[in-house]
């Protein structure tokens, strides 16, 4: 993705983050992408947004579908840090939502993975990182 490219979504979504931060997080996400499709992943939706929140990705892993919320830091641990219980409980209700539209609907196959990207860009997975949903 381009510079110029960022700059035509961040215009369409900037409320209460800076531009900078924004940019960020949208870089972020196509890192965390990337990363999913070099290991066979297929991309279903970006920012998706159901009744019950927002889903940063939305990917497909065979017949699962994997439900991702991404977070840049300094460090993996802080961006891990920075996914709280009520951020959950609304991916878990869009994500209900998502595959409710899916030809098996609940029974579709399904995870919660948290990605992580650091302040050099290198992406860390938390596979089923809140499955106990």
């Amino acid at each position: 993705m381009t510079c110029t490219d960022l700059d035509k979504r961040a215009s369409n979504g900037m409320q209460h983050r800076s531009r900078a931060n924004y940019l960020a997080g949208l870089a972020a996400e196509d890192v965390v992408a990337r990363s999913y499709v070099q290991r066979g992943c297929a991309e279903a939706a970006r920012r998706w947004r159901g009744q019950g929140g927002e889903i940063d990705l939305i990917m497909r892993d065979g017949d699962s579908v994997v439900f991702i919320e991404v977070k840049k830091s300094r460090t993996h641990g802080r961006a891990a840090e920075r996914v709280t219980r009520r951020q959950m409980d609304r991916i878990c209700m869009a994500a209900s939502e998502f595959v409710g539209r899916e030809p098996r609907g609940s029974l579709t196959p399904m995870r919660f993975d948290v990605a992580t990207v650091d302040q050099s860009g290198q992406v860390q997975v938390i596979a089923n990182a809140f499955g106990g949903w």
